[in-house]
């Protein structure tokens, strides 16, 4: 009999989200379809994110919409939950597209990573948000028309 694969867990257990701390998140679309490409599906996506991370006291440092996944920076403190934050974003966020396309919007799950205290949150923000650039997308990441953050506005666009 051949030996089974066991695949890596692919999310941090929940422990791990219990302390105040920064978390960058990859959220990619069924199918890797390109949803992302719709101006209206983002405006949406946007919408729910900001007022899903003030419901849950989630801090938004960067976000960016690539035409097939998202990928997202973090702030969890004292009282806020981000594991929940994440699932209240994909449910309300899938149940509108699912209403208008008839298709899902997430694959399961999603891809998570603490920022260890030695890494620099502003330049992981950066990093975020040039994403576009370095995929050949547009030439600066200042042009890219899916990208921000909640937490420090346009000034993370011009690193």
């Amino acid at each position: 009999m051949p030996p089974t694969f066991r695949r890596k867990p692919n999310r941090l257990p929940l422990e791990v989200y219990r302390d105040p701390g920064a978390y960058s998140l990859t959220l990619a679309c069924a199918h890797r379809r390109a949803v992302f490409v719709d101006k209206c599906v983002v405006e949406n996506c946007i919408e729910a994110l900001r007022s899903g991370a003030e419901k849950r006291g989630v801090a938004v440092l960067a976000y960016c919409f690539m035409p097939d996944h998202l990928h997202l920076l973090v702030e969890g403190g004292a009282g806020s939950d981000v594991p929940q934050f994440v699932k209240d974003f994909k449910q309300r966020t899938s149940y509108a597209y699912r209403r208008v396309s008839g298709e899902a919007l997430w694959q399961k799950s999603y891809y998570d990573h603490v920022l260890r205290r030695e890494e620099d949150v502003r330049e992981a923000a950066r990093y975020v948000v040039g994403n576009p650039v370095r995929a050949g997308l547009v030439k600066a990441a200042r042009d890219h028309p899916y990208s921000g953050s909640f937490a420090w506005g346009e000034a993370i666009m011009e690193a």
